[in-house]
């Protein structure tokens, strides 16, 4: 009876994460409160997870990662791309997609995609590509590059803190190397060469705004019934008769379009996301064909320098506004700051809507504001300015410093010279003894929804494993590849943790697997150190939609993605992995 009961927590659960019906770190402590509720779990052992050393080694890392970025120690290295480049837009997404690459082997990934997303839409500005076309790319090789050392994601940690809790030893530093090297670049050529071909061409809808003579406004326009231009293609439409100004999207009932893309004609009560100059936008308004919306009817397109300019604000995953309602932030209570629309994936929020939105990852707020305010929002976390080619460096002559700092940890990790909880405790205390991150930005920078889902996933597998679940579903598990060998079973298993990730967070994903993985392999007799390796590949193989992996979800928005376009790439990306791991799991590390 247990056992169904725990299933029954489990599926509601999922339900609950996958739907986000509920914010997901109260559905974390449902779970706790659930378990303990039922008896399923004794008090001290629901809330056990809050002093596993999983929990503590990656909000350890969050510092550490925290610290590498306010002190420019890796925004540094990505300063030099453009410089690198000359120009070559190829150079630039090669060199962008490596050294994302190569940072996300060493911090958490998230951040180090947060810090290239403005990077990228700059880039593509200046050097004339779309952002679209690397966006994407930029996530996958931060997540492929992940799995090449222990700490290039808070999933490996875990892992490797529960293998060590069952008794079969915790994972070396570059235990996972000789595997996920290979994967990462065969990956990275497969990127290289399929995304220019395979994801949309769409430009950034912000580029910056330095040249105060040539400045390029964005706005809204709408369609009036009646107007000339109902029924016409807006890209031929404008590309001969306003070949200067740019239709960037179509708005209609919601629903975003993009005409560089997609076959839509131009309907009445359209909303027109354009960008143009100063007299681009008067001429086309005083042509009678478009007007500007309630939400607009005050903008100066003939503004001087130091006037209102119109950017993107995206939401990161660290921001404090997450699950807020825009009606009772203090965004919407900042005098300053004019909220025109945002945009979620491919939807649209005017603003007699804007206020009721809650704020999820990956959110565009389209806004006006002076431009002397953009220094004031520079300087937090909460947004990442599109207009903008990176954040404000606050402690740059630090960055010596937190190199230093991060070199010892890796290297003391990396040799045994001390457990990777202690090393991570260590740098981080590090970083904010020698002033390289800030007490309040360290409380920033720790993300405690993912630490709650990882204590609560923690209870559940410790439930799963009390009721008997889990040797429960293992066996039947098992019965799928009756009479196979292991590598077939192997091979079951990272399929079975890549589909289960792109529902679930990598971090529940492997939590919760993992006794599954173990228990076959005991049932078929063999080590099963090959089987917690495919799980933490399979974990990380998260390639196919934009809701598994956090930072799939925030490219969505600003590359202006179809869920489509993640299938383009990540299936085979996905394929790749299984492939890999199947043939080389059991050579590396034999049953």
């Amino acid at each position: 009876m247990t056992i169904w009961l725990v299933t029954l927590i489990l599926v509601v659960a999922m339900l609950l994460l996958i739907t986000e019906k509920v914010p997901v770190d109260l559905t974390s402590l449902g779970i706790i409160v659930a378990l303990a509720v039922s008896g399923i779990l004794t008090p001290t052992e629901a809330i056990a997870g809050f002093a596993s050393p999983a929990v503590i080694t990656v909000g350890a890392m969050f510092l550490i990662s925290k610290g590498m970025m306010r002190t420019g120690a890796v925004r540094f290295i990505s300063q030099r791309v453009a410089d690198y480049s000359r120009g070559r837009p190829t150079l630039a997404i090669f060199l962008i997609l490596v050294i994302v690459g190569t940072a996300s082997a060493f911090i958490n990934n998230t951040p180090v995609v947060v810090l290239f997303i403005p990077i990228i839409l700059s880039l593509g500005c200046e050097l004339d590509f779309s952002p679209s076309k690397v966006l994407i790319p930029a996530s996958y090789a931060s997540i492929l590059a992940g799995t090449c050392t222990l700490i290039g994601t808070s999933t490996n940690i875990i892992i490797s803190n529960l293998s060590a809790s069952h008794g079969f030893g915790a994972l070396a530093m570059f235990e996972l190397s000789p595997l996920g090297v290979p994967i990462a670049l065969l990956g990275l050529v497969f990127l290289l060469l399929a995304a220019p071909r395979l994801l949309p061409d769409l430009h950034s809808s912000v580029c910056e705004l330095k040249d105060a003579d040539h400045r390029r406004y964005l706005a809204e326009l709408q369609v009036p019934r009646g107007s000339r231009i109902i029924g016409e293609d807006p890209k031929a439409f404008f590309a001969g008769r306003y070949p200067d100004m740019e239709v960037l999207e179509l708005i209609r009932y919601s629903h975003v379009y993009y005409p560089d893309r997609d076959t839509v004609a131009i309907a009445p009560d359209d909303l027109l996301l354009v960008k143009g100059s100063a007299e681009d936008l008067v001429e086309i308004l005083h042509d009678d064909l478009v007007e500007l919306p309630l939400a607009e009817q005050d903008i100066n397109f003939e503004a001087e320098k130091n006037d209102a300019l119109i950017v993107e604000l995206i939401i990161p995953p660290q921001s404090s506004l997450l699950g807020q309602r825009l009606v009772a932030s203090r965004l919407q209570r900042d005098p300053d700051i004019h909220i025109i629309a945002i945009k979620r994936r491919e939807l649209h929020y005017a603003e007699p809507q804007v206020k009721e939105v809650r704020l999820q990852i990956g959110d565009i707020l389209l806004v006006r504001l002076p431009e002397s305010s953009l220094d004031r929002l520079r300087g937090g976390a909460d947004f990442i300015i599109a207009e903008d080619v990176h954040h404000e460096l606050v402690h740059k002559r630090l960055a010596h410093r937190a190199f230093i700092i991060f070199g010892a940890m890796v290297v003391a990790a990396g040799t045994g010279m001390a457990d990777i909880l202690v090393c991570a405790l260590t740098a981080a205390f590090l970083m904010l003894l020698t002033g390289c991150l800030q007490l309040r930005d360290a409380y920033q920078a720790i993300d405690g929804r993912v630490l709650l889902i990882i204590i609560a996933m923690i209870a559940m597998s410790a439930a799963l494993e009390k009721t008997g679940a889990s040797a429960f579903y293992a066996g039947a598990f098992l019965d799928l590849f009756g009479g196979l060998s292991p590598v077939y079973v192997l091979g079951g298993v990272i399929l079975l943790t890549s589909i289960s990730t792109h529902v679930l967070s990598n971090n529940a994903t492997a939590i919760l697997l993992l006794p599954v993985a173990i228990a076959a392999a005991q049932g078929l007799g063999v080590d099963p150190k090959p089987f917690i390796v495919a799980v933490c590949f399979g974990a990380s193989a998260c390639f196919a939609t934009p809701i598994g992996y956090q930072t799939n979800l925030l490219v969505y928005g600003p590359g202006g993605y179809r869920f489509s376009d993640y299938l383009k790439l990540g299936i085979p990306l996905n394929l790749l992995v299984l492939a890999m791991g199947t043939l080389f799991i059991p050579v590396l590390w034999p049953f």
